[in-house]
């Protein structure tokens, strides 16, 4: 089956917004890091569902950086988009911005890569979709899903031999 070519901005997620608070914060007085990462997931398979106009179950998680904390007020900004595809799986690539709301003032908070694959009614793998990549930064998100995934594989393999 062919499944023809979208853009990323066809899927792209630009600004979902959380505001947090107290019930939202760790025994530091931090956004805990498990709430930020299912929001993640959620805003992640969007774009894949999207893109894919399947459902989509989460394969892996790669590189999950928390760069800077979130603390109580603070307004955080999801952003996600389509890095790459390829015969079944997809990744998504996130980043969330925690915005002091009095000063206007915007933080990189976290980065990751979602790692998706598509399902049909059965359960079983289905072929999505490839990406046209069209800006610079896209083509270069393109290029590094690649590495990564290679990377993922190379893992994968490695894993197997183990056990």
């Amino acid at each position: 089956m062919t499944v023809s070519a979208k853009t990323v901005s066809a899927s792209a997620i630009h600004d979902h917004t959380y505001k947090v608070f107290p019930n939202d914060l760790n025994s530091t007085e931090t956004v805990f890091g498990g709430l930020i990462m299912a929001i993640l997931d959620r805003v992640a398979s969007v774009v894949a569902e999207r893109h894919s106009g399947r459902a989509c179950v989460t394969a892996s998680v790669d590189a999950m950086h928390f760069l800077q904390p979130a603390k109580r007020g603070d307004i955080l900004i999801f952003q996600a988009s389509m890095n790459r595809s390829w015969k079944t799986s997809m990744e998504v690539g996130v980043r969330v911005l925690a915005e002091d709301y009095r000063t206007g003032e915007k933080r990189h908070m976290v980065s990751a890569y979602f790692t998706f694959v598509a399902i049909d009614q059965t359960g079983s793998k289905t072929p999505v979709p490839a990406v046209m990549p069209e800006t610079d930064a896209e083509k270069r998100r393109f290029a590094e899903a690649g590495r990564r995934r290679e990377r993922r594989c190379q893992e994968a393999e490695e894993r197997r031999l183990r056990e």
